[in-house]
């Protein structure tokens, strides 16, 4: 487990090093619509009973491994499964909170906005090593050097500039 000073040291290293963030950020997202996919291809294939389906599932499957694997690598124990459940119920509370939206129920779909946000926000303290799971049983609030705030909700904000070309 690390210490906040270590911690804070690890996102500043982070901050400083000229790593595009911005593009595993869209691949988290490619990831996200591929689980999307196989479970679309999977309802479909049972409401239909057609097998063509559960084999272009199949597809999209080894297609959504190898992504996987270019975006967390190959981590120990259940850490992929948890990353990649992790962003698939970041996608799920999207869509949830999208409908919500639409519906006029605005409070309620910005809750559900943050929570996925602090999924999403949780995928990428585990992608950057900065928490382990042991870590993730309280959410911590540490300060940084330059006396902002920083928690599991927030470390994209301080991390990633998805407009970084």
């Amino acid at each position: 487990m690390l210490s906040q000073e270590e911690l804070i040291k690890k996102v500043n290293e982070l901050k400083e090093k000229v790593i595009d963030l911005s593009a595993d950020e869209d691949l988290a997202v490619g990831v996200m619509n591929l689980i999307s996919m196989e479970e679309h291809l999977y309802f479909t294939a049972q409401k239909t009973e057609k097998s063509e389906y559960y084999e272009l599932l199949n597809q999209v499957r080894e297609i959504r491994k190898k992504m996987m694997e270019k975006l967390i690598g190959k981590p120990e124990g259940e850490v992929w499964c948890f990353t990649k459940h992790t962003l698939s119920a970041t996608m799920r509370l999207i869509e949830v909170g999208t409908k919500l939206y639409s519906q006029n129920k605005k409070e309620e779909a910005k809750q559900v906005f943050d929570l996925a946000y602090t999924l999403f926000n949780l995928f990428w303290a585990l992608k950057l090593k900065l928490v382990n799971l042991e870590d993730l049983k309280t959410e911590k609030e540490i300060p940084t050097q330059d006396k902002e705030k920083f928690s599991l909700k927030n470390l994209i904000d301080k991390l990633i500039d998805c407009c970084k070309e």
